[in-house]
C-alpha cells in the first residue's frame, strides 16, 4: 500500500486529493499537513468526507512516506522542501507552478502524461501542470507534435470560480462572480510559459507565437478553452493527428460533437473537439480543472510512478444533471 502525505491541506485540490486517495485500492493517507487547521478532522473543513475519514489535520510531516502531495500556493512549494527534508525514497509531485519551467525545475519532469508518459514513470520528482495549462496543451500540442502549427494561435479559454483558490479575494465573492463574466492576465497569464515550453519541445523552432486571453466564468469548476490557428489540411487529417495522439489515452477523447462541462465535471477526462471553416482549424477542450487540471492528474501520475495501471481509483463519473 502506498503511504500518502498531503501538505498545505486545507485547500480545493487537498480536499479533491483526500476524496480520491480515500477510495484508492492502492494507496492510504499517512498525513494531512496544514499550519491553519491542526487538529480538526478532515471533514470538519473537507465536509463531503464526513463518513469517509477520521484522519486530522498535524503540523508535522513524517519524512518517510511514499509519495508527497505539494497543494501549496505558488512560490511556496521550494521555501518548503527547503526546510523540510524527506527521505530519498520519497516521490514528490508538486501542484503549484514551482518547478514547471525549466532550467529552474530542480530535476522535475512535466507531469502531463498524454506527452511524457515514459518520463514520468520512471521520476522521482513531478511538477503537475496548471489547469489551464493542461486543458490548452491537450488541445494543441498534436498539432505541434505533428509540426502543424505554422501561424499564430489565438487561445480564448474561460475557468470555474475554483480555479481561483479556496481563500476569498474580490473576484472570487459570490456576489461579483454570480451572473458575471470578465477577462483577465490578458496575453500574460502564468501558465503560458509551460505551454509554450512543451510546444518548444514538440516543434522546435518553428512554434509560434501564442495569444491567450484567460476569463472568469461565473460556476464553481471546469475549464472550456478553445483556440484556433491556420491550418491548410483537411478536416479528416486534423482527426487523423488526434485520433493518434490520444488512441491509447484512458482520459482523453476525441469528438466531432459539441463539448461541454458537464461531460467532464467531477471527473479526470478532457474531451476534445475539433473543427475546421475554410484555412481555419478550431480546437475546443473541456476539463475539471480540480481534477484533471490538478488533483486527478496528480494522482494519474502517481499511477504511472508506483507501476500501477494509470486509471487506479481514477474512473470518476461525471454529474449530468
Amino acid at each position: 500500500m502506498i503511504k500518502a502525505g498531503i501538505i498545505g491541506g486545507a485547500g480545493y485540490t487537498a480536499g479533491e486529493l483526500a476524496r480520491i486517495l480515500v477510495n484508492h485500492p492502492e494507496a492510504e493517507i499517512d498525513f494531512v499537513f496544514s499550519t491553519s487547521q491542526v487538529g480538526k478532522k478532515l471533514y470538519e473543513t473537507h465536509q463531503d468526507l464526513l463518513g469517509d475519514t477520521d484522519i486530522a489535520f498535524t503540523g508535522e510531516i513524517n519524512p518517510e512516506v511514499d509519495v508527497v502531495f505539494l497543494c501549496l500556493g505558488h512560490g511556496n512549494s521550494r521555501k518548503f522542501l527547503a526546510e523540510n527534508n524527506f527521505s530519498e525514497a520519497t516521490k514528490i509531485i508538486d501542484l503549484s507552478n514551482d518547478f514547471r519551467l525549466e532550467p529552474d525545475n530542480q530535476d522535475f519532469v512535466y507531469g502531463l502524461p498524454e506527452f511524457w508518459k515514459n518520463e514520468v514513470k520512471t521520476a522521482k520528482k513531478i511538477a503537475n501542470p496548471g489547469c489551464f495549462a493542461t486543458a490548452i496543451s491537450l488541445a494543441v500540442l498534436p498539432l505541434a507534435k505533428a509540426g502543424k502549427l505554422l501561424e499564430e494561435v489565438h487561445i480564448n479559454a474561460v475557468t470555474g470560480a475554483t480555479g481561483a483558490g479556496v481563500s476569498p479575494s474580490a473576484t472570487t465573492h459570490f456576489s461579483w462572480r454570480d451572473n458575471n463574466y470578465s477577462i483577465y492576465k490578458a496575453f500574460s497569464h502564468q501558465h503560458l510559459g509551460e505551454i509554450g515550453q512543451s510546444i518548444q519541445k514538440l516543434q522546435g523552432s518553428e512554434a509560434r507565437e501564442i495569444n491567450f486571453l484567460p476569463n472568469r466564468g461565473n460556476f464553481s469548476r471546469g475549464i472550456h478553452a478553445s483556440f484556433y490557428t491556420h491550418f491548410e489540411d483537411s478536416l479528416d487529417e486534423a482527426l487523423a493527428i488526434f485520433q493518434k495522439a490520444y488512441e491509447d489515452e484512458p482520459f482523453t477523447h476525441v469528438t466531432q460533437q459539441n463539448v461541454h462541462l458537464k461531460q467532464v465535471v467531477n471527473t479526470n477526462k478532457c474531451v476534445i473537439q475539433v473543427e475546421k471553416k475554410d484555412d481555419k482549424i478550431l480546437v475546443t477542450s473541456v476539463i475539471d480543472n480540480l481534477l484533471k487540471g490538478a488533483s486527478g492528474q496528480a494522482v494519474q501520475n502517481m499511477n504511472l510512478m508506483f507501476d500501477l495501471e494509470e486509471t487506479t481509483g481514477l474512473k470518476l463519473k461525471a454529474s449530468y444533471f
